[in-house]
């Protein structure tokens, strides 16, 4: 789990967000979702491994889904993969798309965080996981979740 910053805007243009997960989505067959959660007492990670379940993330066919969770409440988000992408991927992969939000975020650069950790994600998964070709498989929805 990473910090937000402290100038963070609350408010997030799903529209740009969802169009950076399209646009990611077709080099990988990766599944990419975002959930921005309201206050909550406990513990994030725990609130993030249950949004992570809420949200199908662990029904892909390869098990190549990835979940940004943000609580800008708490000025908190953590970065969830799943079981297919931690055996491809080390730490230093996580800890490369925490830092392109985490150094946005700091810069009070919400939206701009997310279009670009989106954009590295479907990057660098696309390594590993590479779109079919002429597959047009999305596997999950691509909107916002502002749970």
């Amino acid at each position: 789990m990473w910090h937000l910053g402290t100038n963070l805007h609350r408010s997030v243009d799903a529209a740009r967000v969802e169009q950076a997960i399209r646009e990611a989505e077709r080099i990988t067959s990766g599944q990419i979702r975002v959930s921005v959660a309201r206050f909550f007492y406990g513990d994030v990670a725990k609130v993030a491994a249950r949004a992570f379940r809420r949200l199908g993330m662990e029904r892909t066919r390869e098990r190549n889904g990835v979940l940004i969770f943000l609580v800008p409440s708490r000025k908190r988000f953590t970065v969830l993969g799943d079981a297919g992408i931690h055996a491809q991927v080390g730490q230093a992969f996580w800890d490369d798309v925490a830092a392109c939000l985490s150094a946005h975020f700091h810069r009070g650069e919400f939206t701009e965080g997310l279009v670009e950790g989106i954009r590295l994600v479907g990057q660098r998964l696309a390594a590993h996981f590479p779109a079919e070709a002429g597959a047009e498989r999305n596997e999950l929805p691509d909107e916002v979740d502002f749970h």
